[in-house]
This record gives structure tokens, sequence and C-alpha cells, in this order.
């Protein structure tokens, strides 16, 4: 494992994991929002396809996202495990509502500087919106990726629940 995509719906944890596998393998962890947001705003980063093409092409990597469109193949190309984080609506839920309410009541700074706002709340592409109605496609798709012979060989790695992932992760 050199090469370690961390997939999953927004507030699977795919953050926290990637973290804790880059410290217990050594390998650089690359946080995709970080990378994609640069400003206020959320002004997008113009060198982002740029950076991940640089990081991609290293010998070590791991990155907390399955990819955006414009790096998503890329990445799954180059990728040599991928850690999918496959829990349920009933998991991910809680997590991305606490999490949010969290930055929007503390206003926490995050990608680029920007904060979750309540005005977000209402928004179609806030995170706990955005997985509700996204987690069955997203995963529908991670699905459909992880048996593409374009991604092969790709070890999988694929935990149903959070207990199951802690309890790898300690064997790491």
């Amino acid at each position: 494992m050199r090469r370690i995509l961390v997939a999953g719906i927004s507030g699977a944890g795919k953050s926290t994991m990637a973290r804790a596998l880059s410290t217990r393998l050594a390998v650089p962890y690359h946080e995709m929002d970080a990378l994609h947001f640069t400003g206020p705003g959320w002004a997008v980063n113009d060198e982002f396809v740029t950076q991940v093409r640089r990081i991609a092409s290293s010998p070590a990597w791991i990155f907390d996202s399955y990819g955006y469109p414009e790096v998503r193949d890329l990445l799954w190309e180059q990728a040599d495990t991928v850690v999918w984080l496959d829990y349920p609506r009933r998991v991910i839920m809680p997590r991305i509502l606490r999490r949010s309410l969290r930055r929007t009541l503390l206003r926490e700074r995050i990608f680029g500087g920007n904060r979750e706002t309540l005005t977000d709340w209402f928004r179609r592409d806030h995170p706990a919106w955005w997985a509700w109605s996204q987690h069955g496609v997203r995963r529908a798709d991670i699905q459909q990726r992880v048996h593409d012979p374009r991604f092969a060989p790709l070890q999988v790695i694929r935990f149903s629940t959070p207990e199951e992932a802690a309890g790898w992760l300690r064997s790491q």
C-alpha cells in the first residue's frame, strides 16, 4: 500500500482514516478539499489538476477522496489500494450533522479560510444535504470502479462499519 485512496461519502471519516494511515505507514497524506478550495468564497485552485497530477506521479501518497471529476480517473489509475468506508446513511448522517453543526456554531475555518454558515444549511450543496442525496449515487459509482478492469491491479479494502475499519487500522 503506497498509493491509497480513502473513498466514501461525506461524513464517513475519510480524512480521519487517511491521517491515521499516513502516520502508521509513513506515507504522505493530501487533503483533497484543501487542494481544491484555496480562497474565500470557495474559490477553486487554478493549479488543482497540475498539483494532483504531480502528487499522483510520486511513489507514495494518500488522498481522502475518490477524486473530483477532473482528477478522478487519474487517481484511480495510479492508486494501488482503495480503502472504502461503505457505511449506511444511519452512520453517515449523524456524523455529518454533528460536524457541520460544530463548524457552523464555532465558525471554524476550513478549506481556503472558508466557513460553513447557517445560510449554507439551506443550499443543495451543503454537506448534509449532499451526503443524503448522493449516498446511493456515490456508493454505486465506487462499486462500479472497484470492478472496472481499467483500475486493476487494485486492492480494495471495504468496511461496512466504523468498528471494522478501526480494528483493521489497529492491525496496520
